[in-house]
């Protein structure tokens, strides 16, 4: 079984990337919101191999948090390894725990593929099990509870997912909400 790679990256064209490691080529599908390095810079992946009658893949993931986050996504029934990536393609490991924590259907709903029944089974079978994979998700002003709550206002304001991703990662990660937001906004009108 093949638990973690370290390569250089030969070939990216996303979800699918080619690890070079020691000559031989790996194709591993990674998450499509990970920063990855460009081609010929170093990776580390931490993998989860799927055997099936017909494939053998890899799923690659930056950090161990995400990887136990998928592994626990594809045990629920009717969320496969191509999903459970789609998931966490969409919003981060500590997003995820978050919304399951809170109930938050929308926010799930607006992942390509998930809909309202869907993202009920994951917060019905998640509740409780992300806490322990991310434990700083789901305690009260941790900062990945004050990045949600920056997100949540500014999809309120009407801005999309994939708008948010980029600006939350330019501002500190321990910035009180009413700051982040007035920063975001600042970077989002530019």
């Amino acid at each position: 079984m093949i638990g973690r790679l370290r390569g250089k990256v030969i070939e990216k064209s996303p979800p699918l990337i080619c690890v070079d490691v020691n000559g031989i080529g790996y194709d591993v599908f990674v998450p499509m919101n990970h920063d990855l390095p460009a081609l010929g810079e170093e990776i580390q992946l931490f993998i989860h191999f799927v055997v099936r009658e017909d494939a053998q893949q890899l799923y690659g993931f930056l950090q161990d948090a995400e990887r136990q986050t998928f592994r626990t996504l594809i045990k629920i029934t009717g969320i496969g390894p191509r999903t459970g990536l789609a998931i966490l393609s969409g919003i981060s490991a500590e997003q995820l725990a978050i919304a399951v924590e809170e109930d938050n259907l929308n926010l799930l709903c607006k992942i390509p593929g998930i809909g309202k029944k869907t993202a009920e089974r994951i917060v019905l079978e998640l509740r409780g099990k992300l806490g322990d994979i991310v434990p700083s998700a789901v305690a009260d002003g941790s900062p990945a509870h004050q990045r949600q709550d920056i997100a949540n206002a500014l999809m309120a304001l009407g801005y999309s997912e994939r708008e948010l991703q980029k600006v939350l990662k330019a501002l500190d990660p321990n910035i009180e909400v009413a700051e982040g937001i007035r920063q975001a906004l600042k970077l989002l009108s530019k």
